[in-house]
């Protein structure tokens, strides 16, 4: 039972990256592979702050202000050099990795002598209690705030830059401005991720994100299914949606491990597990238009 605990934890601690990815992948239609590098430099700035005495809850607004930097270079290297975005994520992505290390000094820093949030704003004696407790606080309060901001009007010119960019630049929106604001917010979010997880496994890693955009990508296509099985359309039920789905994603993982799958190869049961997702309603589809 206490690995599936640890699995609902993990699930949790990657709910900002899956509410960026979603806004970045769903609502902007923009691939943005930045989140390989920001995911890492949230951990690694919460890392350094921890180590320089800054508080737990400080070094993750730092790092979500870091996270936003990297997605305000994305989006102004897509916007004024006319560069895709796919190509702009990948350069700031690579880039961030040298910066990452320059930081940290090291490849790993551990922070197990480190105060972390979830003991600061625990109440309970057990750890994982306390951890569950400030993770669910910290996720609703996320999706209350992206609920609340997506409905108002700044958030409805964000939505309606993805949806069709002639047409509101046309109403006087500038466009370019909506997609710096939207990319520093989704990186935002994904750095606090990593800031989140590195004070959870009381470690920053140099490699932490590598392929984390797979798996936050799993998620995503997971709660985006339920979203369009049950018809939702309003903000904050979809935005539910995008956490069940990454929780259900941890579980699989986690199912995956408990049957016996080497840790080592978790990497490659995350691919065909993405796979698996991607594949499964494209495959039904195809055989019921065979049938008829």
């Amino acid at each position: 039972m206490d690995f599936y605990i640890a699995a609902v934890i993990q699930a949790l601690c990657f709910g900002p990256l899956v509410v960026g990815l979603f806004l970045s992948m769903k609502i902007f239609n923009i691939p943005d592979i930045t989140t390989d590098g920001s995911y890492t430099f949230g951990a690694v700035i919460t890392a350094v702050g921890l180590s320089h005495g800054y508080p737990p809850m400080v070094t993750l607004l730092l790092a979500m202000g870091g996270g936003a930097l990297a997605g305000c270079c994305t989006a102004l290297i897509h916007t004024w050099l006319r560069i895709h975005a796919l190509l702009a994520g990948i350069l700031v992505m690579t880039a961030l990795y040298s910066i990452n290390l320059v930081l940290l000094g090291r490849s790993n820093m551990p922070l197990l002598d480190y105060p972390d949030v979830f003991r600061e704003l625990g109440l309970f004696d057990s750890t994982d209690h306390n951890t569950l407790t400030v993770l669910l606080l910290f996720v609703v309060a996320l999706l209350f705030a992206m609920a609340y901001l997506l409905r108002s009007d700044f958030g409805i010119a964000l939505r309606a830059t993805g949806d069709s960019e002639a047409m509101i630049r046309a109403q006087g929106v500038n466009t370019t401005r909506m997609k710096v604001y939207g990319l520093a917010l989704s990186n935002g979010l994904v750095a606090w991720s990593g800031g989140l997880m590195a004070q959870f496994q009381g470690f920053a890693d140099i490699n932490m994100g590598i392929g984390i955009v797979i798996s936050g990508l799993g998620a995503v296509i997971i709660g985006d299914t339920l979203i369009n099985s049950i018809k939702l359309r309003a903000m904050l039920p979809m935005l539910i949606c995008i956490i069940v789905g990454v929780v259900l994603f941890q579980s699989m993982l986690a199912l995956a491990l408990s049957a016996g799958v080497n840790p080592s190869l978790l990497k490659l049961t995350t691919a065909l597990l993405v796979l698996a997702i991607v594949a499964l309603p494209r495959v039904g589809g195809a055989l019921q238009l065979s049938k008829r």
